[in-house]
């Protein structure tokens, strides 16, 4: 299920927005070293992503070993671990998963974003973005495997979306095995679903032996929607006054 477009229209570019996706492709491309048909550069991954093993022990860092491990060590000229958690919302695994974060990020963000003013959104998507990350490393403080992603700090804006406006529809692209079409649905109960299928996934990789590592940073997801479901109250300054594009029903 691919949302690409609402019926809630903007009364401002969403500047914020627009330099918010420009900045995760560039970092994509350019920092990563990543490409379309490959993934980003491992190494890079290593030294920029978020790792709950250094967040929670700060004088210890992770390294590459043989193959595609990690173990605790640490070596001169890596980034301070602070840093990772800002980068690391930048960062991305490949083209696709790059592409869907965008997707959901300019669909519904522009309208969070003219909800409560430029700076105050990006304030929100940052902290949406922190709260992620916290909540996937409370959950696996001794993972040493790097959390990258906008997830988290989009997931934030889907759980604002939400509360914002209720009654919005949205215009879904649905695959059902080889087939696909196009559905006007509830925005409720699109990103309701999507966020019923987190907890459902989250739910599996805590009953998982192999503990789900090397997945989808489930959790990361959870906390950020609980974090824009928690505050997007104090973040939003004024409703909507525009009519929608189409009926609401």
């Amino acid at each position: 299920m691919f949302p690409f477009k609402d019926n809630i229209p903007t009364d401002r570019t969403p500047v914020v927005t627009i330099a918010l996706i420009v900045a995760n492709v560039l970092m994509y491309f350019l920092f990563q070293q990543g490409t379309i048909l490959g993934g980003p550069d491992d190494e890079n991954v290593v030294l920029y992503g978020a790792i709950p093993f250094e967040l929670t022990n700060f004088a210890q860092e992770c390294v590459a070993i043989a193959g595609d491990e990690l173990a605790p060590g640490g070596c001169a000229g890596q980034p301070p671990t602070w840093l990772t958690v800002l980068t690391s919302m930048f960062m991305h695994g490949g083209v696709l998963h790059l592409a869907g974060n965008m997707l959901f990020l300019w669909v519904f963000a522009n309208n969070v974003e003219d909800s409560m003013g430029r700076g105050r959104f990006l304030a929100f998507y940052l902290l949406g973005g922190l709260a992620a990350t916290a909540l996937q490393t409370a959950v696996g403080p001794d993972s040493i495997v790097p959390t990258i992603g906008a997830s988290g700090a989009v997931s934030a804006v889907l759980g604002g979306y939400i509360l914002l406006f209720p009654r919005a529809r949205v215009w879904t692209l649905l695959f059902v095995v080889v087939f696909f079409t196009v559905l006007n649905l509830p925005a409720m109960a699109v990103l309701g679903l999507w966020f019923a299928q987190q907890l459902a996934f989250a739910a599996f990789d805590v009953v998982n032996p192999t503990g789900g590592e090397g997945g989808v940073a489930y959790f990361a997801h959870i906390g950020g929607f609980l974090f824009g479901l928690a505050l997007i109250k104090i973040f939003a300054q004024r409703a909507k006054r525009s009519s929608p594009r189409h009926p609401v029903y």
